[in-house]
This record gives structure tokens, C-alpha cells and sequence, in this order.
């Protein structure tokens, strides 16, 4: 049995906590906080369920443990760069990280790839939602000033999205002031996006999601060809599943000794499944 350590325990790490808990080769090692002596955890796996912006310096921690880790790191133009950072660290401790381990980046991340092998001219476009962008909740809950926040994204087509972000604030905060940094915050810095402050963000609150993918290219030398692919989630259960599978797969990657950062387009997909290799390759090809 693979022993899973959640570090984190908001929504995305109750969400990892359920999938677990009915993964039949997998056990719960234990749930940590921020502020807990992390020396101590024993665990094959520790998913990172904390803000996307503290997950190197959490990676970084378990892998010098030799503790391999699976995390949804977000911020698309960063993830590269978080992949090198990890890369010696992991292979120094003899340890695997899977990074950007979400639905996007993540499994949308696999489509695009498989897309992208079929029909190798052409262009794709991601349209996210509408629906609540965790990581943007976060960022924008981090604003100083900002008592509670929502972000909502509303695709507009061809990969582009507005941002609707609800905040209700601290008391005698002004609201052009935490405005003015929101709109500045990299997460929002590059999207249309609206502040509206609303007396309770509660009663907005809604985890759905979705994606519709899109790509039009070239198969060889024969164009039009199409694919689409959609899908309506709940966003921290759709991220911990995801998580949760990754980790089987950290697993016998080390075993393999593949040690190293890897994103999930590396990944092997049949060792992402539960149960024997070869009765699932007979099963699903």
C-alpha cells in the first residue's frame, strides 16, 4: 500500500482525503498543517494541497526527505522553471515530483498533447468555465485588505477570459486600493478582469467548473480536421482525483528509479491506473 501525507487541508486537500480513502492500493499516512514539524512524516507521497505560490518551498522540503511529491502548481508560465528548481533536488534524494498535477495544467495538458501528435499543424484553444478558478480564489484571498474572495471565469471564446472576482473586505478598507493591487497580481494582470465588492462572498460560492478544447489542424497533409473535448467538474474533486493518481504513478516511477521533476505530459498513463499493468493494457487499448 502506497502511504499518502496531505499537507494542506483546504479544499482540494478534503477532496485528496476522499480519493484516497477509496483508492484500494493506497493509505492515508496523515493530514499536516502549514505549521507542522514536516520532519516527521512518513510517507511514500506527500501531495501538496497548499497555495500554489508556497509549492516549491513545500516541494523542496519533502524531496530533501526523499519523500517523493505530486502538487497543482497553476501559474502556466512558471511551471517550466519550477521543474528545473526540482529536477537536481529530486534526483539528489532519489526521489520523483509530479508538478502542475491538476486538471489544468494537468489532464487538459495530456489533450492537448494528443491533440497536438494527431494533427500536428494547426492551433488549439482552451476555453475555461464558466465556473470558480481555485487558484485565483487564492490570489485574490491574499490581496491585503481582502477578507474573503470568489473568482469566477467566464470564457469569451477562442482562449480568451474574463475574470469576475467578488471580495469582501476587511472593515474600513478601501476598495480602489485593494482594486488596484488585484488588477496588478500576475494571475489577473493578463485578463480582462472585473472587482466587485459584495457584503458576503458565502452566498456566491459554487466549486464548478469545466473546459471545452478545441483544435483545428492538419493530419499529414489533409486540413479540417476537428476535435473538441468538453467537460463539467467539480474543480477541488476533479485536482485531488488527478493528485491521487499521480502519486500511484510517483510511485513506480521510483521504483523504476526515474528519479526527477516531471509534468504529467511525461508521465506513462497506464501508471497513473490502479491495478495490474498488463490486465489494464488488455482492458483499455
Amino acid at each position: 500500500m502506497t502511504k499518502i501525507a496531505i499537507i494542506g487541508y483546504g479544499n482540494i486537500g478534503k477532496a485528496v482525503e476522499e480519493a484516497v480513502k477509496v483508492s484500494p492500493d493506497m493509505e492515508l499516512a496523515g493530514i499536516y498543517h502549514h505549521n507542522d514539524d514536516l520532519s516527521q512524516i512518513k510517507a511514500d507521497v506527500a501531495l501538496l494541497c497548499t497555495p500554489t505560490r508556497e509549492v516549491p518551498g513545500f516541494a523542496e522540503k519533502m524531496l530533501q526527505l526523499g519523500i517523493s511529491t505530486v502538487d497543482s502548481f497553476d501559474i502556466h508560465g512558471q511551471i517550466y522553471d519550477l521543474r528545473q528548481r526540482l529536477t537536481p533536488i529530486a534526483q539528489a534524494n532519489k526521489a520523483v515530483s509530479i508538478i502542475a498535477a491538476g486538471w489544468d495544467p494537468g489532464s487538459d495538458s495530456v489533450v492537448r498533447t494528443l491533440l497536438q501528435a494527431i494533427a500536428p499543424g494547426g492551433i488549439t484553444y482552451t476555453n475555461f468555465g464558466p465556473g470558480r478558478s481555485m487558484g485565483h480564489t487564492v490570489a485574490a484571498k491574499a490581496i491585503k485588505g481582502v477578507k474573503n474572495a470568489l473568482s469566477m471565469t467566464i470564457p469569451l471564446g477562442t482562449g480568451i477570459h474574463r475574470r469576475m472576482v467578488y471580495v469582501e473586505l476587511e472593515e474600513g478598507v478601501d476598495f480602489k486600493t485593494v482594486e488596484k493591487n488585484l488588477l496588478q497580481d500576475d494571475y489577473f494582470a493578463h485578463d480582462e478582469t472585473h472587482v466587485i465588492p459584495v457584503p458576503s462572498v458565502d452566498t456566491l460560492n459554487n466549486v464548478a467548473h469545466g473546459v471545452h478544447l478545441v483544435r483545428s489542424g492538419v493530419s499529414g497533409t489533409t486540413h479540417n480536421q476537428r476535435f473538441e473535448f468538453n467537460m463539467s467538474i467539480n474543480n477541488p474533486a476533479l485536482t485531488g482525483q488527478v493528485m491521487v493518481a499521480c502519486a500511484r504513478a510517483a510511485c513506480r516511477m521510483k521504483a523504476k528509479q526515474q528519479y526527477g521533476a516531471f509534468t504529467l505530459i511525461e508521465v506513462t498513463p497506464i501508471d497513473l491506473l490502479a491495478g495490474e499493468t498488463e490486465s489494464n493494457i488488455r482492458a483499455l487499448v
